[in-house]
């Protein structure tokens, strides 16, 4: 008789900030936060955040009014992901099967392997301290499902269900242990449901009419009823060639060689396969039994050996090869999907081009230096784009056309002298007499009153593009509220 199956699902609910304070260090308040709706919102928060009265959703304008100590990092949900896959194959000491629960938990499948451990609470116990040492909050629940397993951890607070007490655990508890969405359970609350027991005493033809297959799935697979396994991703293949010189080598050329064979040997792998490369890892064994590292980054998945050579020119130059080499090693640890092309005469080679020369420029001046410009939604000058590193990030398609046009360069606002709603037709700006020989206006822009913008608290602006005399278009704006006029902005 097969074993009856056991399921630990671990939540994380700090993960966020938790990665963060383990790099800062940090004695206060602290939050992650993101722009959802067009505003700034906490999404996770430190323990000491929470005991202030701070809570995910809020906005950060109003938390920073129950706490002006507040500190706040952008979130990095790429970073986040990350981390978690760490978790989950460092969870896989406790038993074979592991898989990410979401964004901020894991999903174990312990059946036949608590007895390694001691039994299942001394497990747990393990589990926690460990998360625990490694500057994580987190929650666990045991069950005989996972449904039933998340349920403790997220909503039960944590604990163990009894092998066969899944029925008896659930029943008491709200409808949100269910993994509802908000809509659903706003809608069984009206019905009077309110309890796991509530809604399984309910004949199961008007639920399914009502709200369709997935309550009663959900129900299901809380109940164990129906199955739901834990698939942990599929395994990446690895990309790594390697040789061993028979004599050692130390010249450049030498080595160059030799990584032109590696290269050559790695891209036809690549190629059966239809993957690129997004990373290289070129390992050198001394004879002294020191090794050396070298790595570089594309902009773009890449299999051909010719362009990808010339990138390790600049790191071979300066490799200390001591006694001499004997072994080299070239991996692809970062692989991305490269399906096969029809060679064309389009956009696609200009394209290719770009990416590599951000590639050779990124390698050389660090990836977070070659930056692009993206749109942002926002009716602010300053704010309608952001900055990103070009080798992360495809560009635009198309940005949005703004009507009146904006300037080609933006600055902070410079006051010049004038007062008045009209166009001062004489004014110095940056050690310089101006003219004023023509004027167009004006465009009205207000604060978005939901965020706090410092820069933007004198209120409304009226903007005007003006020709000077000495040729240049500029970007004057007056302040209404106080009866002033500056310059932000140079067209082309």
């Amino acid at each position: 008789m097969p074993a009856q199956r056991r399921i630990i699902v671990i939540w994380l609910p700090r993960l966020q900030s938790d990665l963060a304070l383990r790099r800062l260090a940090l004695d206060a308040p602290f939050a992650v936060i993101e722009r959802q709706r067009g505003a700034e919102r906490l999404v996770c928060i430190s323990a000491q955040a929470q005991t202030l009265g701070l809570a995910r959703g809020m906005g950060l304008a109003d938390a920073r009014a129950l706490c002006p100590d507040l500190l706040t990092r952008p979130a990095d949900p790429h970073r986040t992901a990350q981390a978690l896959e760490t978790l989950r194959r460092w969870a896989l000491r406790y038993c074979p099967w592991a898989a990410c629960d979401g964004t901020d938990g894991l999903a174990l499948d312990i059946t036949g392997a608590a007895h390694l451990m001691g039994g299942e609470e001394a497990l747990l116990d393990d589990l926690l301290a460990r998360l625990a040492r490694m500057g994580f909050t987190a929650r666990a629940g045991l069950a005989d499902t996972r449904g039933a397993a998340w349920a403790m951890a997220h909503v039960a607070r944590g604990g163990i269900v009894p092998t066969g007490g899944t029925r008896a655990a659930l029943g008491p508890l709200p409808l949100a242990a269910l993994r509802l969405d908000s809509k659903t359970l706003t809608a069984l609350e009206r019905l009077g449901l309110r309890r796991v027991r509530d809604l399984a005493q309910m004949p199961r033809a008007p639920l399914a009419r009502r709200f369709g297959a997935g309550l009663l799935g959900r129900m299901d697979q809380a109940m164990g009823d129906l199955p739901e396994p834990i698939a942990p991703p599929p395994t990446p293949p690895v990309m790594a060639v390697r040789m061993s010189l028979p004599d050692p080598i130390g010249f450049l050329g030498d080595l160059q060689a030799g990584l032109a064979r590696l290269l050559e040997r790695l891209c036809q792998h690549l190629h059966r396969a239809e993957l690129g490369a997004r990373r290289l890892v070129l390992d050198l064994s001394r004879v002294d039994g020191q090794s050396v590292r070298l790595e570089i980054r594309l902009a773009r998945p890449m299999r051909d050996a010719s362009a990808i050579a010339p990138l390790f020119d600049r790191a071979l130059d300066g490799v200390d090869a001591g006694f001499g080499i004997d072994g080299m090693r070239l991996s692809a640890p970062e692989l991305d999907a490269l399906p096969l092309q029809q060679v064309t005469t389009g956009g696609a080679q200009t394209q290719d081009a770009l990416s590599d020369l951000i590639s050779r420029l990124s390698n050389r001046l660090g990836f977070d230096h070659v930056q692009r410009l993206l749109p942002a939604d926002s009716h602010i000058p300053e704010k309608a784009f952001t900055v990103a590193a070009a080798a992360y990030s495809t560009p635009a398609p198309n940005w949005p056309r703004t009507t009146p046009p904006r300037p080609l360069t933006l600055f902070p606002p410079e006051p010049i002298a004038g007062s008045g709603r009209a166009v001062p037709r004489r004014f110095r700006w940056r050690g310089q007499a101006w003219q004023v020989v023509a004027a167009s206006g004006p465009e009205r822009i207000t604060p978005e009153w939901w965020l706090d913008d410092p820069n933007w608290r004198s209120g409304m602006r009226d903007y005007w593009k003006v020709q000077t005399d000495r040729g240049a278009r500029l970007w004057l704006f007056h302040t209404p509220q106080r009866d002033g006029w500056c310059v932000q902005g140079e067209f082309a």
